[in-house]
């Protein structure tokens, strides 16, 4: 089956490429991923995620392109189509269930960052470190505020949507992506110039290889590589569906997993020349504290800082959007296919999601007994992102994995990767990899996580 003209089509090859890396890209790759590298050692990190991107995670990202583009269907009917009158369609719903539940709070953070732009280009956030971390506490306890960024971001990726495959979200990825790339690029070199930069790039790309065979800094790569190129929810499942026969899917993956990795390569390039610039900086520095803190009181104190710092969060927006769109098209697609209009099904949804937001908004400080979750010991938003992210995503990835290798059959997803003439000169090696090495790489995700959660 192909995907029916109802449902769309991707314009061009280049439209594709652009918005399936446009999904993969977010902010992890801006800031979690030099976390990772700050946590993990260094350049020795950096070696680790680039193997695990192309050995472990871009044959799921193949796998799941070819289950799309086989069944021209969303997740829950690629699977149900593909094997029917069996359960497996239940692997769907948790990929569509996962996208609702991450945009819900990631809609949170890419508020923050909207809001970013607006305090760094008006001078707002200046002051000491302790006045900088209380600024940033203060803006996201105020509930009211919060809720209108996030819908804001919410009715900003709606409106995309609603343009269609071609007309929004293809056109959309067309002028964020070359932009995100520009961006990147100007504040690498802006970074390079700054001092303490070559220790920066020192601690960035001089490997300690005491850390190779350390099993915490494995298991970071390969969830960091897994999560950074959207895998385990459906997202190449949906974008896959809307693909020609007459496009390559595997090159065109070599190009969405490169690109996605170039862009979190680039955010260290910046993140530690700028962050060594700061006496007393801790490469390890988490997400929002290195974001919205530590890189502000960077930027105060340089000339042009301001400047600096304000297409910084532009950068972290788009990078922010980019990833919303994917995640709000994954449901969108499944209502599609059950026969809802297209613009019945984006608003329906993101009225539902902006509902489901609200707690992960006020669970900042709005509200005591969201931001702290009786028993939990994390607020709602923490909560969403560990039932998300680190077991939904994971579980869905081990599963596609299993499904496409085993169940479907590896020769049919080879065949339909061959389709039209196709070349696919590692077949061999990609058979292998989906059905024995990716599977036991996430097994051992899931397995690292459920120590880490039960240790506390």
């Amino acid at each position: 089956m192909i995907a029916s003209e109802n449902r769309g089509n991707w314009g061009s090859r280049l439209g594709f490429i652009l918005a399936a890396a446009g999904s993969a890209v977010g902010l992890g790759n801006i800031w979690g991923f030099p976390m990772q590298v700050g946590k993990g050692g260094g350049a020795i990190f950096v070696l680790l995620y680039l193997v695990c991107v192309f050995v472990i995670c871009f044959p799921i990202m193949i796998a799941e392109l070819a289950l799309g583009r086989s069944s021209g269907k969303s997740p829950i009917e690629a699977f149900a189509v593909t094997k029917p009158r069996s359960g497996w369609w239940l692997v769907g719903t948790m990929g569509v269930l996962a996208g609702v539940g991450i945009l819900s709070f990631y809609a949170v953070i890419a508020g923050w960052t909207l809001a970013y732009v607006w305090f760094t280009a008006t001078g707002a956030v200046v002051g000491t470190s302790a006045e900088i971390g209380a600024f940033f506490g203060a803006f996201v306890a105020d509930g009211n505020k919060n809720v209108v960024l996030s819908l804001a971001v919410l009715v900003i990726t709606a409106a995309i949507l609603l343009g269609g495959v071609q007309k929004g979200i293809e056109r959309a990825a067309k002028f964020m992506m070359p932009a995100l790339f520009g961006l990147l690029i100007l504040l690498g070199l802006r970074a390079l110039t700054l001092p303490g930069a070559s220790e920066g790039l020192a601690y960035y790309l001089k490997p300690d290889w005491n850390e190779i065979s350390n099993p915490q800094v494995i298991n970071a790569a390969l969830g960091q590589a897994f999560f950074s190129l959207s895998l385990g929810m459906g997202a190449m499942i949906t974008y896959g569906s809307y693909l020609s026969k007459q496009t390559n899917a595997v090159t065109s993956a070599v190009w969405v997993a490169s690109l996605d990795t170039a862009v979190a390569l680039l955010a260290g390039f910046i993140i530690f020349p700028a962050g060594f610039s700061i006496m007393g900086f801790d490469p390890s520095t988490s997400g929002p504290g290195l974001i919205f803190a530590v890189l502000p009181q960077l930027f105060a104190t340089l000339p042009g800082g301001q400047l600096f710092g304000t297409f910084f969060f532009v950068l972290l927006a788009l990078a922010a959007l980019t990833s919303t769109i994917s995640l709000l098209e994954v449901p969108t697609s499944a209502l599609v296919d059950r026969g809802w209009p297209r613009k019945k099904a984006v608003l329906v949804l993101t009225a539902s999601i902006t509902a489901l937001a609200i707690p992960s908004v006020l669970s900042q400080g709005a509200v005591a007994s969201l931001s702290s979750l009786p028993g939990l010991g994390m607020d709602f938003l923490t909560l969403m992102a560990t039932v998300w992210n680190n077991w939904a995503l994971p579980i869905g990835g081990f599963l596609i994995s299993i499904f496409v290798g085993w169940v479907w059959g590896a020769d049919k997803a080879v065949a339909e990767l061959t389709t039209e003439g196709a070349h696919f000169p590692f077949a061999k090696g990609w058979v292998f990899l989906i059905k024995y090495v990716c599977p036991l790489a996430i097994l051992f995700i899931i397995i690292m996580t459920a120590r880490g959660f039960f240790a506390g």
